[in-house]
């Protein structure tokens, strides 16, 4: 995309009042509702709690299953998902918190997220830049916006969508913007 478009600079994340793993994302003038952590959000992000990060966060990439949708317009790097891609979540992983290759038998030696999913929820995935500037083993791996599960259930951490609004997102942000997933007020 041409380099004189005007971006979206902030995608904010506010969760629901009532219901910690739903909330709504705020792109402009436009609302989304989101799926979020199991656990909803925590300012102490680590590895397996079920929580979406609390921060202010850029956005890496774009990966994509070109099987099953056309390369996203975007402003952010594009890049397609291979069957042996996976995300490596394991912290004791030199290559933890970053994009890996599981060997043809499907398994590696240590654990990795696969991105080549049946399920559809990786067909679009914007990598969110938490904890990988470097990464810090056990705070966390594996953030991404992706595409929502039926009835918006919750994720491990992540910020889920439905598919036409993260595709009408993506055409949006560009290697400015970022993502705040606020944190909820305590009650008083």
């Amino acid at each position: 995309m041409s380099g004189q478009k005007n971006f979206l600079e902030i995608l904010r994340v506010e969760q629901d009042e009532t219901d910690p793993a739903q909330g709504t994302l705020t792109a402009g003038n436009r609302q989304y509702r989101v799926a979020l952590g199991r656990t909803g959000i925590s300012a102490e992000k680590k590895e397996g709690d079920g929580a979406s990060p609390a921060g202010i966060w850029p956005l890496r990439r774009i990966f994509y299953r070109a099987d099953h949708v056309d390369q996203p317009e975007t402003g952010l790097p594009a890049q397609r998902i291979a069957p042996l891609d996976g995300w490596s979540d394991d912290p004791a992983d030199p290559d933890y918190n970053r994009l890996v290759s599981h060997p043809e038998t499907g398994k590696r030696a240590l654990s990795a997220e696969h991105m080549w999913r049946e399920d559809a929820l990786y067909d679009v995935v914007i990598v969110v830049g938490h904890n990988d500037d470097p990464p810090v083993p056990g705070h966390g791996s594996a953030i991404f916006m992706h595409l929502a599960r039926d009835g918006y259930k919750p994720t491990e951490g992540c910020v889920a969508m439905a598919r036409e609004d993260m595709l009408e997102l993506v055409r949006h942000i560009g290697p400015d913007t970022r993502l705040e997933i606020v944190l909820p007020e305590s009650p008083a």
